[in-house]
């Protein structure tokens, strides 16, 4: 597949995530790191988005700019937005972008999420000390 075409398919990705994820354009070992988790394995990247799709409410994953950065690399820009399911229902914004690259079959091998905001952040977030 081509970055063109992995890229468009990405967009729809973001557009309905977590929902009918695109998890064939990841290589079975792709490599993924973001300020909590750090892995190999499609099969633990879907555990991941399966964990979000259970226990957040609500989960958004708006995206912001798509750009196309080397011959088989893009990087995202985007805001990952959710409720906490506690009794005071704090909403949860962390702005950040991802940087993405492909082997030569067009697979994702890398995706490494990056935040805008510290992990203290988000859970001052959690707390009512810091504002989305």
């Amino acid at each position: 597949m081509d970055i063109e075409s992995v890229c468009d398919r990405i967009r729809q990705d973001y557009a309905s995530f977590p929902d009918n994820q695109s998890y064939d354009l990841y290589a079975e070992d792709v490599f993924f790191q973001d300020p909590l988790n750090r892995f190999k394995g499609v099969k633990r990247y879907q555990e991941m988005i399966r964990f979000i799709e259970r226990w957040f409410e609500d989960p958004n994953l708006e995206l912001h700019v798509l750009e196309q950065t080397a011959k088989d690399a893009f990087q995202t820009r985007w805001t990952l937005s959710w409720i906490t399911p506690l009794p005071w229902k704090p909403y949860i914004s962390i702005p950040g972008w991802t940087d993405y690259r492909l082997n030569s079959q067009g697979k994702i091998t890398s995706h490494i999420d990056h935040w805008n905001c510290s992990r203290l952040d988000v859970l001052g977030q959690v707390f009512g000390l810091r504002k989305p």
